[in-house]
């Protein structure tokens, strides 16, 4: 059983439709009780890093993330989900996020030439010793609906980049957590396959 955490930002019943989609069980939840009693845990979301960081706090589960990160039971963020593992974004400058991995979130520069948000699909470089991208070709397309990107300070947890203007990280990998700032589960065969290689970590 996979808890999709719901904390009030979007894109929860098409993660669950992707899930459902390659039979894998799962639950829509903000109980803490069932977050933690799960096999693995997704953490998606569209929006802004502050009324991210707020929900999680007004619905109690800040503590209840950390804990599953740290249970070393699968963890998959998502877009947004993958912003608030690290300490802070530009989008809101005094909210601490859960810095389960030290980086900020930065956003584009206007200056690029380039429309922002960042949207539609962009091919990625990534590390092949990454479980969740086992079985992918060369520099998959993937589908991005971002303003911000991250900067991790430790490139050690950078499992994928991608360029739009710039070289930014496009997902990270640090033991039993894994998050992705491009959405799998809008990323046809090549989002299904890493949903299933997810799953297939339980």
């Amino acid at each position: 059983m996979i808890a999709i955490i719901d904390y009030g930002a979007g894109n929860i019943l098409s993660v669950q439709k992707a899930l459902d989609h390659i039979g894998c069980e799962n639950v829509v939840t903000s109980d803490a009780a069932v977050i933690s009693s799960a096999d693995g845990a997704v953490l998606p979301g569209v929006g802004s890093f502050g009324d991210a960081m707020d929900n999680l706090g007004a619905g109690g589960l800040v503590g209840t993330v950390k804990d599953f990160a740290a249970s070393g039971k699968p963890f998959l963020g998502i877009c947004l989900g993958l912003q608030v593992l690290f300490d802070s974004s530009e989008e809101s400058p005094d909210v601490q996020g859960l810095s389960l991995m030290t980086g900020s979130v930065r956003r584009f520069p206007s200056d690029m030439g380039l429309k922002i948000p960042h949207i539609g699909w962009n091919s990625i470089e990534y590390d092949r010793d990454c479980p969740i991208f086992k079985g992918l070709s060369d520099n998959p397309y993937v589908y991005f609906v971002h303003s911000y990107y991250l900067e991790a300070a430790d490139k050690g947890v950078v499992s994928a980049v991608a360029d739009y203007g710039i070289k930014f990280h496009a997902a990270v990998w640090k033991d039993n957590v894994f998050a992705t700032q491009f959405h799998p589960e809008k990323s046809g065969n090549v989002g299904l396959q890493i949903l299933r290689n997810f799953v297939g970590l339980i």
